[in-house]
């Protein structure tokens, strides 16, 4: 008898107002949305299962924190049915929103599947490659080289401790290369970890950009500020803070720890980027170069 993915626990429905009032034009760089699964099934071997997450609750949540524009990220329990992405972008642009979208394809994917996914308003693809042996590299560059000239990324899930092999075979790839969750390394392992000082070498050379995002993810403690996160975050803007974008990781999926609630997460951005221009940077201008929003 298969048994029924584990279910995950829901976001915080009661997002703080943040102490940290966020400039104009501040990007949420990553975030999803689910169900209802008796119209958007999940597929079978998924990992999780979340509760439902509505885009009502997400551009809620975004009037509440003080984002003006945002990039849906397809999750893994869709695998590359693009669907609920898709029309929740529809209905946002409808509202006169400018939000963008990352979906999941398979490597042999129609050039009309992503014509269609570009008028949508997707500009990348994620890869998760967190669990190796999943996909193919010669899949990840095939793609690629077909993406390219749309002005597409590639977003790669991964643990930078055990995929070092990957990030050296990054400067190869013919588009951005965009790393979720700061490289989704635990902080015990430590900064001078050869992983997480080959994504430093990377940003330095303006090869990646990286997401200051899921810091509950890879901290060893309960709740925030995670302060353990900090040197982490900060060793990342100061290689490069034109090259790093920040995401609230909301609904907080396939996390087993105590939920963050959205508030303090936006507060954290005040301990990781002190600078008020750097903030600026990561918040609005460099998520406008990547997706293409207009600066305010």
């Amino acid at each position: 008898m298969t048994q029924t993915p584990p279910f995950c626990a829901a976001a915080d429905a009661s997002p703080k107002t943040p102490r940290l009032a966020l400039p104009p034009g501040s990007c949420d760089c990553h975030a999803h949305v689910f169900g209802p699964a008796s119209q958007y099934p999940y597929i079978d071997n998924r990992t999780y299962t979340p509760p439902d997450a509505t885009l009502e609750n997400y551009l809620q949540l975004h009037r509440r924190i003080g984002i003006e524009q945002g990039v849906l990220v397809q999750p893994s329990v869709y695998g590359t049915d693009n669907r609920l992405h898709m029309e929740a972008l529809s209905a946002i642009r409808r509202a006169g929103l400018d939000y963008r979208g990352v979906c999941v394809v398979a490597p042999d994917v129609a050039e009309t599947e992503l014509d269609r996914l570009d008028r949508a308003g997707f500009c990348g693809v994620r890869m998760n490659l967190l669990f190796q042996g999943g996909i193919d590299w010669a899949d990840v560059t095939a793609l690629a080289v077909r993406i390219a000239d749309r002005g597409w990324h590639l977003q790669f899930l991964i643990n930078v401790a055990e995929s070092v092999d990957i990030l050296e075979q990054i400067p190869q790839l013919p588009v951005p290369v965009v790393i979720d969750h700061m490289g989704h390394m635990n902080c015990d392992l430590g900064l001078h970890n050869e992983g997480f000082q080959t994504l430093l070498t990377l940003l330095r050379k303006n090869l990646v950009w990286v997401k200051l995002s899921g810091s509950y993810r890879i901290s060893e403690e309960g709740a925030p500020p995670y302060t353990d996160v900090v040197p982490f975050a900060r060793a990342l803007v100061n290689a490069n803070p034109e090259r790093c974008i920040w995401g609230s990781d909301w609904p907080h999926p396939h996390f087993s720890g105590g939920m963050p609630n959205d508030g303090d997460l936006v507060d954290l951005i005040s301990e990781w980027v002190p600078d008020s221009e750097q903030s600026n940077a990561v918040l609005v201008r460099n998520p406008a170069r990547l997706y293409g929003f207009k600066l305010p």
